[in-house]
């Protein structure tokens, strides 16, 4: 198998890297594949027609903690387009997974690796379910936004923890040398990146966090140190979390050992001013990924018989949310 690392640093040989596709431009999307072509590798961001016609002509604009600059970046609006990359990241919003793996299926090389870079815990396995390709899972840490065609703003973290899907064999060489390689790549473009033995865990610990901050961000619209910061919602987070930790526990998930819901508050320490996902999909009058964050908490509590009325609550506001203005019918 062709290596995924990327070259030695002072090499800044394009052709030394492997190509890699992003497979839904969005924020995140945009961060880590922009991150990965200002290091040299050759990426392309399947996306949007507004931010690809705005990306071929002028680069992706990104506007980071760290640069603020144009990069020279592929784009492109179509799935085949990712037909010779060795990576894919899968940036898609969690509604659109079963779809979107559907439509790469076809141009997947045999070699290539697909990490889903998503929101929620269940994600590779829809992807093979859907289209029977056995995706990388990641925890993802990143506040970032577009915030016109072609321009993304990052305001904190950019770190990602990498796993073994769900059936998969931990002590796998194969899968183990995919991670490794996989973590030497995102590292050499300056992405903090660390492999974890126990990724479910991780995927439910993330899951913690956007429980606790994405429908309280929407429905406030307050970025997180202001969330974190008050007594109130403090109070609000505090029940979020005790509540996902509680269905977790029930669904025989093995969680950190550590005070999560202190840790809950102190993610905004390194992501103060993040504004969440779900409140910048209503803003843009956009279906927001509720569903697979308190909606499913809540969900898989009543499966397992574990109340959780503030995750209920707080899903049913943002459906609520998401619903029209106009619409007086209901």
């Amino acid at each position: 198998m062709r290596s995924l690392k990327a070259p030695a640093m002072s090499s800044s040989v394009a052709s030394n890297w492997p190509r890699i596709a992003v497979l839904g431009a969005g924020a995140v999307g945009c961060y880590f594949g922009g991150l990965l072509a200002r290091a040299g590798a050759p990426v392309t961001l399947i996306g949007r027609a507004q931010h690809v016609e705005a990306i071929r002509r002028n680069g992706l604009f990104l506007d980071s903690l760290h640069f603020q600059g144009h990069i020279p970046v592929g784009a492109a609006t179509d799935s085949a387009d990712a037909a010779n990359a060795l990576v894919v990241l899968f940036c898609v919003k969690t509604p659109d997974t079963e779809e979107a793996a559907r439509a790469l299926a076809p141009h997947l090389a045999s070699e290539a690796v697909v990490v889903s870079l998503q929101n929620g815990v269940d994600n590779v396995e829809r992807i093979r379910a859907s289209a029977q390709i056995d995706a990388v899972s990641a925890a993802v840490y990143v506040a970032a936004e577009m915030t016109a065609p072609g321009s993304v703003k990052h305001t904190g973290r950019g770190d990602l923890v990498l796993g073994v899907p769900r059936g998969r064999d931990t002590a796998d060489q194969v899968w183990r040398r995919r991670l490794d390689e996989l973590a030497a790549l995102f590292t050499g473009a300056a992405i903090p990146c660390r492999v974890s033995e126990n990724i479910e865990g991780e995927l439910w610990t993330k899951l913690i966090m956007n429980c606790a901050y994405n429908a309280m961000s929407a429905l406030s619209r307050a970025r997180y140190s202001r969330i974190a910061g008050n007594r109130w919602t403090r109070a609000v987070m505090r029940q979020a979390i005790e509540e996902v930790i509680a269905v977790a526990t029930a669904a025989g998930v093995r969680m950190p050992d550590m005070d999560l819901v202190e840790a809950g508050w102190k993610l905004a320490d390194t992501m103060p001013g993040a504004i969440s996902s779900t409140a910048q999909d209503i803003a843009r009058g956009k279906p927001t990924e509720i569903d697979a964050l308190n909606g499913y908490v809540a969900r898989r509590g009543a499966e397992l018989g574990i109340p959780t009325p503030v995750n209920q609550t707080l899903h049913a506001l943002v459906k609520l949310l998401e619903e029209p203005a106009s619409d007086t019918s209901r």
